[in-house]
């Protein structure tokens, strides 16, 4: 069956039947006369018909050879044009992406770079899932992976786009109550709101000069969404430890206040993944250009586009 769907051999056919001989097929194919004559009777011996009379004038067709190129005219006009449909497709954007993001991270830097995505290629759709827990690329379909954090082993690529500090905040009014100078060392006597989607939430290092704490948290609440920590925390729960881009606007608005300034949290990466595939889609290319773009920005201390 599968030397009988050779498309090579239905080409040297259909263009012998089109050019009227074997000569000015082979010109047109640019290949030798003998190539096109030898492969044309391989798909009559495979067939089992003739398709062609030769005589020293011309080719005419049998009729199961016209029956067959009818066919075989069909075949190629679709492989053709499902070639073209993936180059273009390979080349420029189309069609639908599906991307996955953590809540925070998609809500204050992928959402935005979404609009610029879509602005720059109008023709294009976008289907988000914006959840702390890790999808699975290959099971739910999905194009591109947004991950903040540290990566699982996994048999995904991945590229990283950039960083994100990690900060301790407590509301203003719970940080009026605790002490000024508080240090990791306490920590575990704080109330603490907690996110159960992240591993190793109970534990955090601290470092600060050369010292390095590892602090026990004692959380009151847990959550099972970066909202509802978010949420928590501005209402006085407990402290929160967040991602810089998650609460750099609250801190700087006087919403929350930082805690435990002068210690630093384990720096954390955002990274593009990709489910398994050799080719990359440009769906999926352009819009993580355009991401990476909006990281370098934020590096910088500007809002993304």
């Amino acid at each position: 069956m599968a030397e009988l769907l050779n498309l090579n051999r239905l080409v040297y056919f259909t263009t012998v039947v089109e050019t009227g001989s074997f000569t000015a097929a082979a010109d047109r194919l640019d290949v030798a006369k003998a190539v096109v004559s030898h492969q044309v009777g391989r798909l009559e011996r495979k067939l089992g018909a003739t398709l062609l009379r030769r005589t020293t004038r011309r080719v005419t067709m049998t009729e199961e050879g016209r029956l067959f190129y009818d066919r075989a005219a069909i075949i190629l006009r679709e492989a053709e044009a499902a070639y073209g449909d993936i180059a273009r497709s390979a080349d420029k954007p189309t069609g639908m992406l599906r991307l996955t993001a953590p809540l925070d991270y998609g809500e204050k830097v992928v959402a935005p770079t979404i609009a610029a995505y879509l602005k720059k290629y109008p023709r294009m759709r976008v289907e988000t899932i914006f959840d702390d827990a890790v999808s699975n690329l290959v099971d739910e379909q999905i194009d591109l992976g947004i991950r903040a954090g540290w990566l699982a082993d996994s048999s995904n690529l991945a590229r990283r786009l950039g960083t994100f500090r990690q900060v301790v905040v407590a509301s203003p009014e719970l940080a009026a109550r605790l002490p000024p100078d508080l240090v990791p060392g306490q920590a575990r006597s704080l109330p603490w709101v907690g996110n159960v989607q992240l591993r190793g939430i109970g534990q955090w290092l601290f470092s600060k000069d050369g010292e390095t704490v590892l602090a026990e948290l004692n959380p009151v609440v847990n959550c099972d969404k970066s909202p509802g920590v978010h949420a928590c925390v501005q209402a006085g729960i407990g402290l929160g430890i967040f991602p810089d881009y998650s609460v750099d606007d609250d801190i700087a608005k006087g919403r929350l206040v930082r805690m435990f300034a002068d210690w630093t949290l384990p720096t954390g990466g955002i990274h593009a993944v990709f489910p398994p595939a050799r080719f990359r889609p440009a769906k999926v290319r352009a819009f993580v250009e355009l991401l990476a773009a909006a990281e370098r920005k934020r590096a910088r201390g500007s809002k993304p586009d």
